[in-house]
């Protein structure tokens, strides 16, 4: 199988974010007396994306109050990224450059674009990609297939020869759902998931660079 592009997923691949996004949403829910475990989260966005919300209806907040508390919740993560000197996952920088000059490459995120552009501000590393797809970008965010098969529309590779790299396992479904291979990048966050169906799945960027290279040949 030939390869010729690759998707990149951005939180917990290229940044390490994912802890930050988790403080940002612990700290909410423990306003209201919820200690929103590092599990809950796993389970709850980073397996179904349907956010910990579900534990506030008891309060019977309205549509709005709910939609007011995300963007709080989004100010205080823009707050954390700001003061937390996000730095790329380690290891990613060699691999990007070593990819970026021999198939075209691109980012797809659930991220927010105003956090994205901020996370990437002084970084370096989206001079790897052709483009990036953030959620303002498509309707229906991963475990939709729609974000990666718009990514593929845009690189201008079929499913067939592209691959994308994950951290998530809704990501590994918006991927498979999109016809492509995945191969996933656990971190402590995701260290105790086998995800299945995942064409491989590696725990550092050497191994993924090896992945990439036997699919590469």
């Amino acid at each position: 199988m030939a390869l010729a592009g690759v998707l990149w997923d951005n939180d917990g691949v290229l940044v390490d974010t994912e802890r930050l996004f988790y403080q940002a949403n612990r700290e909410l829910f423990l306003r209201f007396g919820v200690d929103l475990s590092e599990r809950q989260f796993f389970d709850w966005y980073l397996a179904d994306n349907c956010g910990a919300w579900h534990l506030l209806t008891t309060l019977q907040l309205t549509n709005k109050q709910m939609d007011d508390l995300r963007g709080e919740r989004n100010v205080r993560y823009a707050q954390l990224l700001a003061g937390a000197n996000v730095q790329p996952v380690a290891g990613v920088e060699p691999v990007l450059a070593a990819w970026s000059s021999r198939l075209p490459m691109a980012v797809v995120t659930s991220c927010n674009g105003d956090h994205f552009q901020q996370i990437h501000a002084k970084l370096g590393l989206l001079k790897h990609f052709r483009f990036a797809l953030t959620s303002e970008h498509y309707v229906n965010s991963k475990p939709s297939p729609e974000p990666y098969c718009l990514g593929l529309e845009r690189l201008g590779v079929a499913a067939s020869d592209c691959v994308v790299v994950e951290d998530s396992p809704r990501g590994l479904q918006a991927a498979l759902g999109a016809g492509l291979r995945c191969i996933v990048l656990r971190h402590p966050l995701t260290r105790h998931y086998d995800f299945p169906g995942a064409w491989r799945v590696v725990d550092h960027m050497g191994e993924l660079h090896e992945e990439l290279l036997a699919l590469g040949h």
